[in-house]
C-alpha cells in the first residue's frame, strides 16, 4: 500500500510538473510574438450586466453577495456565472436521482402499462438530443405560460406565469437569535453523530435524546422558520423565490434528461442482482415494493454510485448549454467576458480549470460515500 501510494504521488507530481512547464513554455511562444498574457484583467470592471446571479464582494475577512453589475470585476461575473452554474447542477442532481431511480423501478415493474410506459419515456429522452429537449421547455412549455394577469396562485404557494415560477422563499423569524441558533446547531451535530455505527446502540440513543432536547431548547428560546410567500398582484407576482423561465428550462431539460439515464443504470443493476435475494424475500413474506425497499434498492446504491459520480459529472458539464436559451451560467459568462477585454486563452483557461475542479470536487465527495459504504459492506 505504502509503495502503490507513493508511485501515486509521483505520477501526480510528473504530471503538474508537465503542466507547469507546458504553461512556461506557451507564455515564452506568445511574448515572443508581442501577445501579452496575463491574468490581471480578471480585477478591472466587467461593464456588462447579466440577468442573473450573485457576485462576491470582499468588504472585511468576509465575502458578501449582491446582484451582479456592470460595476462588478470580472472575477466577480466569473463566480456569478460559476454560482448559477452549481446552483442548476445540484437541483438538477437531486431531483434527477429521484426521479430516475422511481424511473428504473417501474421498468421493472409487473403492471405492463407501467412498465412500457416507463421504457418509452426512458428510450425517447435518451434518444433526443438535450439541445432539442431544452427548446421545446423553454419554448412550448417556460414561454406559454400564463401572462401576469391571467395566472393563479395556487393556495398562495406557487406561482406559474411568463416572468418564472415563484415558490416561497423560507428564512429566519425576527424571534430567532443566536442562542436558538448555536442551539440548533447542536442538536443537528449531535443527531449527525447518532447515525454513526461506530457508536454502541446505548451511546447513539443518548445523543439522540440529547439533540432532540436541544432542539426543543432551540424553539423554547425562540427559534422559527417564516415563509416569503409570492404574491399575484396587478404587474405579476412579488416575493418569495423566483426561477426564471430561462433557469426552469434549463433545470428540468438537465434533470428529466439525466433521470433517463440513471433510470438505466439503476434498472441494469437491479437486474443484475442474484435471483436468490428475490426468492428469499419472497419465502420471507415480503411484497414486491417492500423488497425493493429493503433488499433490493440498498444494495443497488453499492453498485451504482460510481456509474452515479459520472452522470452526476456530466450533468454539471450539461449546464453550459444554458447559453442556448439566454441563461447567464459560467460558459455563457465567459464568453462575454472574453468578447469585452480580447483575453479569449486566458479565459478559457480559468473556464476550463473550473470545471475540471468543480469535476473533482463531486468525485471526491461521492468516493467519500462510496468508501464509507464500503467499509459498513465489509
Amino acid at each position: 500500500m505504502a509503495r502503490y501510494k507513493l508511485t501515486h504521488g509521483v505520477v501526480v507530481a510528473a504530471v503538474i510538473g508537465i503542466v507547469i512547464l507546458a504553461a512556461v513554455a506557451i507564455r515564452q511562444t506568445l511574448a515572443s510574438r508581442g501577445i501579452d498574457f496575463s491574468f490581471a484583467y480578471l480585477s478591472a470592471p466587467s461593464r456588462f450586466n447579466i440577468s442573473e446571479g450573485l457576485a462576491p464582494t470582499w468588504t472585511g475577512w468576509a465575502p458578501t453577495f449582491e446582484s451582479a453589475n456592470s460595476a462588478s470585476s470580472n472575477l466577480a461575473m466569473l463566480a456569478a456565472g460559476l454560482f448559477n452554474s452549481i446552483k442548476v447542477a445540484l437541483l438538477a442532481i437531486v431531483f434527477s436521482t429521484m426521479f430516475g431511480i422511481g424511473l428504473g423501478v417501474s421498468r421493472l415493474s409487473t403492471n405492463w402499462l407501467v412498465r412500457n410506459l416507463a421504457f418509452s419515456v426512458g428510450e425517447f429522452i435518451r434518444n433526443t438530443p438535450l439541445l432539442i429537449q431544452l427548446m421545446f421547455w423553454y419554448f412550448a412549455v417556460m414561454l406559454q405560460l400564463p401572462s401576469a394577469t391571467s395566472a393563479t396562485n395556487v393556495d398562495r404557494w406557487f406561482v406559474a406565469e411568463q416572468s418564472g415560477v415563484f415558490l416561497p422563499l423560507p428564512h429566519l423569524s425576527d424571534s430567532t437569535g443566536p442562542a436558538s441558533t448555536a442551539l440548533l446547531a447542536a442538536a443537528i451535530i449531535l443527531l449527525a453523530a447518532a447515525c454513526l455505527q461506530r457508536f454502541p446502540a446505548w451511546r447513539r440513543l443518548t445523543l439522540v435524546i440529547t439533540g432532540l432536547g436541544f432542539v426543543g431548547a432551540s424553539y423554547a428560546t425562540g427559534f422559527s422558520i417564516d415563509f416569503d410567500l409570492p404574491v399575484l398582484g396587478r404587474f405579476g407576482a412579488t416575493g418569495g423565490m423566483r426561477l426564471t423561465p430561462e433557469m426552469s428550462a434549463i433545470l428540468i431539460a438537465i434533470m428529466v434528461n439525466s433521470a433517463a439515464y440513471i433510470a438505466e443504470i439503476v434498472r441494469g443493476a437491479i437486474e443484475g442482482l442474484p435471483k436468490g435475494q428475490w426468492e428469499a424475500a419472497a419465502a420471507l413474506g415480503l411484497s414486491r415494493g417492500d423488497t425493493i425497499k429493503d433488499v433490493v434498492l440498498p444494495q443497488v446504491f453499492r453498485v451504482i454510485l460510481p456509474s452515479l459520480t459520472n452522470r452526476y459529472i456530466s450533468l454539471t458539464k450539461d449546464t453550459s448549454i444554458g447559453i442556448a436559451v439566454g441563461f447567464p451560467d459560467l460558459f455563457s459568462v465567459s464568453g462575454t467576458v472574453a468578447n469585452q477585454t480580447g483575453r479569449d486563452f486566458e479565459t478559457v483557461i480559468v473556464v476550463m480549470a473550473t470545471y475540471l475542479l468543480v469535476s473533482w470536487i463531486i468525485s471526491a465527495f461521492t468516493n467519500v460515500v462510496n468508501r464509507r459504504i464500503a467499509l459498513e459492506r465489509a
